[in-house]
């Protein structure tokens, strides 16, 4: 333990989650959206008949404003938004209809936020039946929501499985009242464990909680606490996250700081105990946060080689195309990324006007192609092959890197293959980092930029 720690220490670094390739930082500002019309078309041709589309859908809305929370989203109680907003999805999806070529095959939904269940069971039904009207469903459909434990009621779960969900996803975050009281997050475990029965009963097949260790007022006997009460309940998947201190775009983290946060030593310990108590308990390490009982679906794709990475985390689909729908939700067809406004006002403007939402994003050349599919097989494969057209840019940054993360047990440098460790697996993100031409290239160390790795 004494190894691993030290290498913790080592590899703690500011260091990208790698849930898109360039990472968001990279972006380009006021992206061209005839640009991005034709990358989308172009792809969706190719792909649609066969593979089918995915669509995340971000609802921002929440009751309560969680201090910890650096993800785009409004605090109200007022829930007349919820048809304004519900309009304005219809008019972003109508201006996607308008360029498909074919009637969209829908292979997965993820509804994310805020708070998707701020919604009324109602409104969510209605807002699946109208993309239902507007598109076919492709053999393989998954629909995944993600839930809050004070407002998930068991008419927005049945609704929801009647349109296909299987998936439920519970912010969890920490039970202790300490803590909760800090991040203005106070919800009774019973909450959780009621919500995961009512969807247990009702015939969701994957209940996910969310964890996040290194929160303010978290001790070791409070972390313990809380993943002996997680396992107990035995969820499907957990991700385990780590607090990301940004206050610079999280500005209610700006209500607490470093004085009231654990140290670095004490976070570490905190991630170590969670770790250990999660493995112990018979749940496999996935690789970056996530944390799955074998019988799980991400387990057995890993075991197979057949796991994927994309903005939604890891999932069983390899489609090409995500379209995002909603304020701040990102899109990714592989030949091109983009963002829309992460303002409420200004995303209603544009889609109401039938503009594109989009404002920033990136289109990646060849070499960008080659090293996002080296850091996908890196953080789902565990192992990747160089391209030889890049092999002067990787001896340049990459293989210093790796050779270093070589002497310390993490991979296995064979000619033009690179192999995770055991121990390595552990470090998958700092191991994708070694392949990120950009963030070597400008010699930033992240700062700033990205949250730490532990």
């Amino acid at each position: 333990m004494s190894k691993f720690s030290d290498l913790l220490r080592k590899y703690n670094i500011p260091v990208p989650r790698y849930t898109s390739y360039p990472t968001v930082p990279y972006w380009k500002e006021n992206v061209d959206q005839g640009e991005w019309a034709r990358a989308f078309t172009e792809v969706y041709k190719q792909i649609n008949a066969q593979e089918g589309i995915s669509l995340y859908i971000h609802f921002p809305f929440c009751e309560t404003n969680c201090t910890y929370c650096g993800c785009n989203r409004r605090v109200t109680r007022d829930h007349g938004v919820e048809e304004d907003y519900l309009q304005a999805l219809e008019n972003e999806w109508r201006q996607y209809l308008s360029v498909m070529y074919k009637r969209p095959l829908i292979r997965e939904i993820h509804f994310g936020g805020g708070t998707p269940t701020f919604f009324s069971p109602e409104n969510l039904d209605r807002l699946l039946k109208f993309l239902a009207i507007h598109s076919n469903r492709h053999p393989d459909f998954q629909l995944s929501v993600e839930g809050h434990p004070n407002n998930t009621r068991r008419e927005h779960l049945q609704i929801l499985y009647e349109s296909g969900a299987r998936r439920l996803s519970l912010g969890v975050q920490d039970n202790d009242p300490w803590v909760q009281r800090l991040i203005n997050r106070e919800q009774p475990f019973e909450n959780v464990l009621e919500v995961s029965r009512i969807a247990r009963e009702i015939g969701y097949r994957s209940v996910n909680y969310d964890l996040i260790y290194g929160l303010p007022g978290q001790s070791l006997a409070s972390i313990q606490n809380t993943i002996r009460q997680v396992i107990a309940a035995r969820p499907d998947r957990i991700a385990f996250y780590s607090y990301a201190h940004v206050p610079w775009t999280g500005k209610m983290q700006r209500l607490f700081d470093e004085r009231d946060l654990p140290t670095a030593a004490e976070k570490l310990n905190l991630y170590l105990c969670g770790k250990e108590l999660l493995l112990a308990a018979g749940y496999q390490d996935i690789g970056m946060d996530h944390f799955a009982l074998p019988s799980d679906e991400l387990a057995q794709l890993r075991s197979t080689g057949r796991l994927h990475r994309n903005f939604m985390g890891y999932t069983a689909n390899p489609g090409n195309i995500l379209l995002g729908l909603g304020v701040s939700a990102i899109s990714d067809t592989g030949n091109a990324y983009v963002q829309n406004e992460k303002n409420l006002m200004s995303y209603y403007e544009k889609v109401n006007s039938r503009k594109w939402a989009v404002s920033r994003g990136y289109f990646p050349n060849k070499t960008d192609k080659a090293f996002k599919k080296n850091i996908l097989d890196i953080s789902c494969k565990g192992g990747t092959t160089i391209d030889p057209e890049n092999l002067e840019i990787f001896k340049s940054y990459t293989l210093p890197e790796l050779k270093e993360m070589e002497a310390d047990g993490l991979v296995i440098l064979d000619g033009m293959h690179v192999v995770v460790t055991t121990l390595g697996h552990r470090f998958i993100r700092n191991i994708c980092r070694a392949f990120d031409i950009h963030l070597l290239q400008s010699g930033l160390d992240g700062e700033r930029k990205f949250s730490m790795a532990v």
